[in-house]
């Protein structure tokens, strides 16, 4: 299923993605009111909610909705540097030895068609488009054979950075979270939708030009492996959100540089998911 965070005469709801409709889960029995505690629910709330999508009740048009971040403020937004081989080539950096982590601060979350703002104290702000996963279970010490039953389902992200500040400091995490910079969406597909999240397309267009173009099975440390080294140090919990890595082809590697600019549009596709589309503004 689809799942959604989204708003209607401006409150805000979870659902489900059905055609061209949404399931409106508001005020329904057993359905939280947040993603994070619909996920911490577990079958109760999945069954609920299958069951309020069976009746054909409560729908509204897709159109007629505010879709927001799947998970508009994750506890932890964690996103994987140098994941795959071409990206590390046309960086000129060696291959690490060991996932390579760092946060992107939670406040930097927008949602699918929210204006991505280029920071009046930088012009070098990029696009890296990733496929992202969300955590549906508390977990600790998970084996990379069984991370799959605690991966709630998989998103896209735009890891948009800031190139100048994020070089003010090894830890990445400035450049990474200025507001605005973690686009998600546009909803959460639930694991048992994705097959295989490791031979997923991605492509990454800027207006019309393509300028990523990869499959996921080329991640040096898949989703799983993540998942395992991660919970070696750390509980991961429902509604965590980890960004893969993005493939060749950003902006800061081209000849001229391909920084984004207002008047802009970003659309990430990934296969089996979507498309996460932000247009680019001057912060205000």
């Amino acid at each position: 299923m689809k799942l959604v965070t989204f708003s209607h005469n401006r409150r805000p709801r979870v659902g489900l993605v059905d055609g061209d409709a949404v399931v409106d889960g508001l005020d329904v029995p057993g359905i939280p009111a947040t993603l994070i505690d619909f996920l911490s629910a577990g079958r109760s709330a999945t069954d609920a909610l299958t069951a309020l999508a069976a009746s054909g009740k409560q729908r509204l048009g897709l159109n007629e909705v505010k879709l927001h971040a799947p998970i508009p403020r994750p506890g932890k937004f964690l996103g994987i540097g140098l994941n795959y081989a071409d990206h590390i080539a046309e960086t000129g950096r060696e291959k690490p030895q060991y996932p390579t982590f760092f946060s992107k601060q939670s406040t930097c979350v927008i949602g699918h068609l929210d204006a991505i703002h280029r920071p009046k104290v930088s012009d070098k702000m990029d696009y890296e488009g990733e496929l992202a996963f969300v955590i549906g279970k508390r977990c600790r010490h998970v084996a990379a054979e069984d991370a799959r039953r605690v991966i709630a389902g998989y998103t896209i992200a735009n890891d948009v950075t800031v190139r100048d500040w994020q070089r003010h400091s090894p830890t990445w995490t400035v450049g990474k979270s200025f507001d605005t910079a973690g686009p998600l969406g546009p909803w959460l597909v639930t694991a048992d939708e994705i097959d295989d999240p490791h031979n997923l397309d991605l492509k990454t267009w800027v207006d019309g030009d393509l300028r990523q173009s990869a499959n996921t099975r080329d991640m040096l440390f898949n989703c799983y492996e993540m998942v395992a080294y991660l919970t070696q140090a750390m509980t991961l919990e429902p509604g965590d959100v980890i960004a893969t890595g993005t493939p060749a082809g950003v902006g800061v590697t081209m000849q001229p540089r391909g920084y984004l600019r207002p008047g802009q549009t970003v659309r990430i596709a990934i296969e089996g998911i979507g498309e996460l589309i932000n247009p680019v503004v001057d912060e205000p």
